[in-house]
């Protein structure tokens, strides 16, 4: 059977093993964004097929730890769960690029050839490291037990460790490789030490160096890669000064850098015809989503002497909309970084005129900023004649779009909402605590607005989202 690792030895490979499992996978989700989107289902395949990949390794690996030498089956497992990882950024881009646009099925497809085979091989190293520690079976429940903790420490430390330090610190492929390659020197270093089958070692070795080295020199398909995104900027051919900011596979905004006043999108326009029905002078206006900055550069532009406050998840990508949008900041646009439901908190009782919400999870509104009690909230932020601006995105039946209009309903004293005359894609509801003015309706490109009446004969029976009860990427249809 071979002879046993000292304790720490032994404690150490699983722990090193299992923790490169969960790097991978928070790795593979933002490997696979950019052609998958970043939805509830896209995330949910990736870690089930993962899951599915831990369950099979350990099932396999105790078998054939039973069948064959436990160490040259380590030295196997270890170098092959290297290799293997390094393998996963050239197949998830390739994969992506040719399944772009295919959403939930490519999700789980690609999964299953990029992260289930090395999530597989490196599961099957605890059950042959315990293999190999059992000597007596009086103690069999401690070995397994103390090997089982250890490998659990190392899967929560590669949960921290990714989310905290290598996402926010290195590019995706990069991290990637680093893993792998501590997984190539974990194999080397046991088939050295326990006299496996070197051949084959050298040879994953050597391969696994240059997939690496290729696709480093392939490069990101991201301008920059933020926390949450893959973040691209794209020049506008038909306009000089304009660009695009493309969030994963998601145009989310488009700004225009010699004029602020060029609104290009058509919900965009549609908020910009809201926010010029407010009455005339200055605005104080509170923005949920930055994106590129596109509408809180518009009210500077058409409302001097306004005051922004855009609440910003995401800090790279200010940073990103300050390097390549031209954004500048001061007293009059102040951005704020944090999650918009905590950080509205802060803002005080009836001090904004406008608050937009534009702030996406993908193509859904994130569930915490789509529920009663957040709108309430912002009720609370707005003054009496003070005006909320929502962007939706939904497709028929539009379960999505219904349930948030019921949730404004409820909340506010007057809803209307502004669409193509052929509803899809994207909505603006426009919500106040008092009756909105006439004039605030659209005539960009044709739309239509529907007036409170109207809409609660759309919402029907639909029902408003609430903090216990806000499936809202279930309810949104992605595409017509």
């Amino acid at each position: 059977m071979g002879e046993a690792f000292p304790a720490p030895v032994a404690a150490a490979l699983v722990f090193v093993a299992s923790g490169a499992v969960l790097v991978l996978e928070i790795l593979g989700i933002r490997l696979l964004a950019p052609y998958v989107g970043l939805t509830l289902e896209t995330t949910t395949a990736i870690i089930g097929t993962v899951l599915a990949g831990i369950a099979a390794g350990a099932a396999l690996g105790g078998r054939a730890a039973d069948r064959f030498a436990p160490r040259r089956l380590l030295a196997l497992l270890l170098t092959g769960g290297g290799a293997l990882a390094i393998a996963t950024v050239p197949m998830a881009r390739g994969l992506g690029s040719a399944l772009e646009g295919e959403g939930d099925p490519a999700a789980v497809l690609i999964s299953l050839l990029a992260l289930f085979p090395p999530a597989a091989a490196l599961s099957a190293v605890t059950p042959v490291v315990a293999r190999l520690q059992l000597r007596d079976l009086a103690t069999t429940g401690s070995v397994v037990g103390r090997l089982s903790a250890w490998a659990t420490g190392g899967a929560l430390l590669g949960t921290f460790a990714t989310g905290f330090v290598l996402v926010p610190l290195l590019a995706t492929d990069v991290a990637v490789l680093a893993v792998g390659i501590v997984l190539l020197a974990l194999g080397a270093a046991v088939a050295v030490r326990g006299g496996g089958p070197r051949g084959i070692v050298v040879a994953l070795i050597a391969g696994s160096v240059a997939v690496g080295a290729a696709s480093v020199a392939a490069g990101s398909p991201c301008d920059a890669e933020t926390v949450y995104h893959c973040a691209n900027v794209l020049e506008d051919p038909t306009r000089p000064s304009g660009r695009v900011l493309v969030l994963e596979d998601l145009r989310h905004s488009y700004v225009d850098l010699a004029d602020p006043r060029h609104l290009e999108f058509d919900y965009v326009r549609w908020i910009g015809d809201a926010i010029d029905a407010a009455p005339a002078g200055p605005l104080d206006a509170v923005f949920l989503g930055g994106g590129g900055f596109t509408l809180p550069r518009y009210v500077a532009a058409t409302r001097t002497g306004s005051r922004s406050r855009v609440l910003e998840v995401d800090g790279k990508l200010v940073e990103l909309a300050r390097d390549r949008l031209a954004l500048r900041t001061a007293p009059a646009l102040r951005v704020r970084v944090g999650d918009a439901r905590v950080t509205l908190r802060d803002e005080p009782d009836a001090s904004a005129d406008i608050v937009v919400g534009d702030a996406f999870g993908g193509r859904s509104i994130p569930w915490h900023l789509a529920t009663l009690e957040f709108a309430r909230d912002i009720r609370r932020v707005l003054r009496p004649d003070g005006l909320y601006a929502l962007n939706v995105i939904d497709h028929a039946p539009l379960g999505l779009l219904r349930a948030e209009a019921a949730t404004l309903l409820e909340t506010f004293d007057d809803v209307r909402l502004v669409t193509h005359p052929v509803p899809g894609g994207n909505f603006v509801l426009l919500a106040s605590p008092s009756p909105l003015p006439d004039d605030v309706r659209s005539t960009a490109r044709g739309a239509r607005t529907l007036d409170r009446a109207e809409l609660e004969e759309l919402v029907g029976d639909a029902a408003p989202l609430r903090d216990e009860d806000a499936p809202a990427d279930q309810l949104l249809t992605p595409r017509a």
